[in-house]
């Protein structure tokens, strides 16, 4: 049901998980859509499942044989069919809606649904709310016409103001750089210094968890804050931390240990590009590692800060690398600046999660008026996925072309973009029925006061704004 949204405390969740409690039909369907939170853990899922096949790190793994049988890999694709399964039962469970109903003349059935949700004196109002909700949407649908085309959608203004917004959101949400964080971690994590595969995998699994934590947290402050000022406060975290990571990167570049001529010769599989360079004497670790994925670098065994060896990379040449107590890098380079890459990675996420994680969902589902909220919903989820694929296929490019630093520095310019976005084109729907929503839209100007909601929305007839739809 659509309808005004009362400020959010603590008193209103414990209300919440009462009723959730105490009505079945409420409980059954909050458990239904909640178990899909199970699912939400891919990032998760991908990097535990890639610790099947890092044997040289985890030895409890290579011990398990019976864990590197072909295909296990494929397990942690089918462990996310038993939730899925679940939800499906219990959506069998479920009763069609009461607006459905509604709409097909089964006004009984919709009736009867309703009784079971909210208490007694409250049925017959949502009842007379939802009916005349359905009456007004019927009578425009049988005023216009009965397709609904892309150019219907563009040329109405309330539609393709909504459009600007919501699409905007889920662009921006991709080019902020949020999954080549979530997918690339552990790469990251290695570009920061941190040599071990083991390491690397375990500090991404923690970037997951503050991901779920902060979508958390995001429950309280969406409807305590509102949806802009949550985006803002989201957005501005987001270039700080974007900014730590391209500080982070560039010192680890630009202060990576030299290559030894000693140290290098101390082995038998020297690097073919530094053996026919001009100017070996010139080359560190990051020139080393940007010469050919064939090279790698072996840090020193007194101070991995120190000179070390550049040398082909294979297995061979990484066994007698750490036989000698010696990190070895051929992603990044040892740097004292790693834990600094980690601390903004941290941020990113911490900032990120609460509000450009959850907050364009929520206004894709509240800005666009019903008879167009569906095609218009898949618009925004399909340039969200579209952005996904573009962002993710040209990170690990656009990190060997220009550099990481530079790379991270792009995604601080796409942020400060978003912010101007948001506070030009992103209405404050907290609070606020459909109805005025449209309304909003249709007079919107701009209000760069976004702490505010929109003053358009003053002049909205009390009783709508306390409509239930």
């Amino acid at each position: 049901m659509e309808g005004g949204v009362p400020e959010a405390d603590i008193s209103a969740f414990r209300e919440c998980l009462s009723l959730s409690w105490k009505n079945p039909y409420v409980l059954r369907l909050a458990f239904s859509a909640g178990i899909g939170g199970f699912l939400f853990g891919y990032d998760t899922g991908v990097i535990s499942g890639a610790l099947l096949y890092i044997r040289d790190d985890f030895k409890e793994v290579d011990r398990k044989t019976w864990l590197q049988a072909p295909g296990t890999w494929r397990w942690m694709l089918g462990v996310a069919a038993v939730p899925a399964l679940t939800q499906i039962i219990l959506m069998v469970l479920l009763p069609e809606s009461p607006r459905w109903l509604f709409r097909k003349g089964k006004q009984e059935e919709a009736k009867e649904i309703l009784r079971r949700i909210y208490p007694p004196q409250d049925v017959e109002d949502e009842i007379n709310a939802l009916k005349e909700s359905i009456e007004t949407e019927l009578n425009e649908e049988a005023s216009a016409s009965n397709k609904v085309s892309i150019m219907k959608l563009l040329k109405t203004k309330t539609v393709r103001r909504g459009l600007y917004a919501g699409m905007g959101l889920q662009i921006f949400q991709q080019f902020v750089g949020i999954n080549t964080v979530m997918y690339y971690s552990p790469t990251i994590v290695q570009l920061a210094g941190f040599a071990s595969n083991r390491v690397a995998l375990l500090l991404s699994l923690v970037t997951a968890g503050l991901n779920a934590f902060g979508s958390i947290l995001s429950i309280y402050f969406i409807d305590k804050t509102g949806r802009r000022k949550l985006l803002l406060f989201s957005l501005c975290g987001v270039v700080v931390s974007l900014v730590v990571l391209t500080v982070a990167f560039h010192e680890t570049t630009t202060h990576s240990p030299m290559v030894s001529t000693i140290e290098t010769s101390h082995f038998n599989n020297t690097c073919p590009d530094y053996s026919t360079a001009f100017n070996p004497g010139e080359w560190d670790c990051m020139k080393c590692l940007k010469a050919s994925p064939e090279c790698g670098f072996c840090a020193s065994r007194a101070n991995k800060l120190l000179p070390g060896a550049c040398l082909i990379s294979n297995d061979t040449t990484e066994n007698q690398c750490q036989k000698e107590d010696r990190l070895w890098y051929t992603r990044g380079c040892p740097s004292q600046y790693g834990w600094l890459a980690l601390v903004g990675l941290a941020l990113y996420i911490i900032f990120f999660s609460p509000g450009m994680g959850t907050v364009p969902w929520v206004v894709n589902s509240e800005i666009y008026p019903l008879r167009y909220r569906g095609i218009c919903g898949g618009m925004a989820s399909t340039s969200n996925w579209v952005s996904n694929l573009i962002v993710a296929q040209s990170f690990l490019s656009l990190t060997q072309a220009i550099g990481t630093s530079s790379t991270f520095m792009i995604f601080i310019f796409i942020t400060v973009a978003a912010i101007v976005f948001v506070i030009i084109f992103v209405p404050e729907t907290k609070g606020l029925p459909i109805e005025e929503v449209e309304n909003m839209l249709e007079r919107r100007s701009l209000n760069f006061k976004f702490w505010q909601t929109s003053p358009d929305s003053n002049d909205i007839p009390i009783k709508q704004k306390n409509q239930s739809v």
